[in-house]
């Protein structure tokens, strides 16, 4: 099975063949070696690595914490504060998305929970009730409503198929569907209230099954942050082999840009013009998502995050091509100026007839479709052409 790698998204991309002209090219020159700063840029990647993800640790844990003060007594008031706390822990999450596509520990094939955390579209009615399907979900069915149920029932008609948990199934628990044109989804506080008075049937399995998806969750964020930490397997045998790590950092940052979130999250949206298919649907916090992704990236660019100044992959690159640097760090901060620009709500900026708001989400597409294409040019400074990225990223 073809892993999910550079390769992969290269061609869904559109540039293998970008990579083979640029490949034949630096054949002709000879590749240059990675400078004497590539093991101490590792180094600071996996400190950034860990402390993000345990800022997501102790963020999910609040919000976990607030579902059980709302669950337990569901007033307009313990909503807010749950709606606030599930906005706040997607702050540091997403900025650990470009930790993803190298088969690390948050989505390896076999035990990567990515697929539980942060997987999206989400069909609604496979969970609870929608305008069209008033009785639909697993709350208005029979099944038994705990972690590892749900987990099993995650994609169990495929990836991206029947989402059951993580941040959006907590998301739509919270907010509801979004049927307003200016504001996000407001479902009632009542929908969870248990003495009779309550709205939509069976109130008592939507509060279980919000605890549970927000047990779940940070559980399976605790399980990848422990990978990372100084010590752990993992992390040890990640900054033994600098140029394998450097691979993948870069990896990372190339795969997040262009192919997820300029094409799977931003282009979608924008060739549907539908709420749908934005990502943060029910909140209306997908412009968020799009500025906190490429934070992430820039986070290892810069070698920086929180208290932590180190060596990042920039300074990697500046020792063997300036140029090259300096290109490329004024296009991850250009993307980022027209991210926090997008116009809000995002599901309106998508919407056909908005010439605006459309022109806002195509220039940050464009943006970021360069952005992957300078970043890959860093691969090929270093040598790693298409024969590297297929002998050590392809079938198994």
């Amino acid at each position: 099975m073809i892993r999910r790698n550079l390769l992969m998204a290269l061609m869904c991309a559109g540039l293998t063949m970008v990579a083979v002209s640029c490949a034949d090219e630096a054949e002709s020159s000879g590749p240059v070696a990675l400078p004497d700063n590539t093991s101490d840029a590792v180094a600071t990647y996996v400190q950034i690595v860990q402390a993000s993800y345990a800022d997501s640790v102790a963020t999910a844990t609040t919000l976990n914490n607030a579902i059980n003060t709302f669950t337990a007594d569901p007033t307009q008031a313990n909503m807010d504060a749950a709606r606030q706390a599930w906005l706040d822990s997607r702050e540091p999450y997403l900025q650990t998305e470009v930790y993803r596509f190298y088969d690390g520990p948050i989505d390896n094939e076999a035990t990567g929970p990515e697929g539980s955390i942060n997987a999206w579209p989400l069909d609604e009615n496979f969970i609870d009730y929608t305008v069209d399907a008033p009785d639909g979900g697993i709350i208005n069915g029979t099944e038994t409503i705990d972690a590892d149920t749900l987990d099993g029932l995650n994609g169990k008609d495929g990836e991206g198929a029947n989402v059951s948990t993580g941040y959006h199934a907590i998301e739509f628990l919270l907010w509801g569907q979004d049927q307003s044109d200016d504001g996000p989804g407001n479902r009632p506080f009542t929908d969870f209230i248990t003495d009779g008075t309550g709205t939509a049937a069976n109130q008592d399995r939507r509060g279980t099954y919000l605890t549970a998806v927000g047990d779940l969750l940070v559980k399976q964020l605790t399980d990848v942050h422990d990978a990372w930490v100084d010590g752990a397997a993992y992390r040890t045998s990640f900054v033994a082999d600098e140029k394998a790590a450097f691979f993948k950092i870069v990896q990372g940052m190339v795969v997040l840009s262009g192919f997820e979130t300029g094409a799977e999250r931003l282009g979608a949206a924008y060739d549907s013009g539908s709420q749908e298919d934005e990502h943060s649907c029910f909140s209306d916090n997908t412009h968020r998502d799009m500025i906190q992704d490429i934070q992430g990236v820039l986070n290892v660019w810069n070698g920086s995050y929180g208290s932590i100044k180190g060596t990042g992959i920039k300074d990697v690159v500046a020792a063997a091509d300036p140029a090259l640097a300096n290109k490329v760090d004024a296009r991850i901060k250009e993307s980022l100026a027209l991210a926090n620009a997008l116009q809000t709500p995002f599901d309106q900026a998508i919407k056909a007839g908005n010439a605006e708001g459309r022109a806002g989400v195509e220039a940050l597409m464009l943006s970021l479709k360069q952005q992957e294409k300078d970043m890959t040019e860093v691969f090929l400074l270093f040598g790693y052409g298409v024969e590297f990225i297929q002998a050590n990223y392809s079938e198994e």
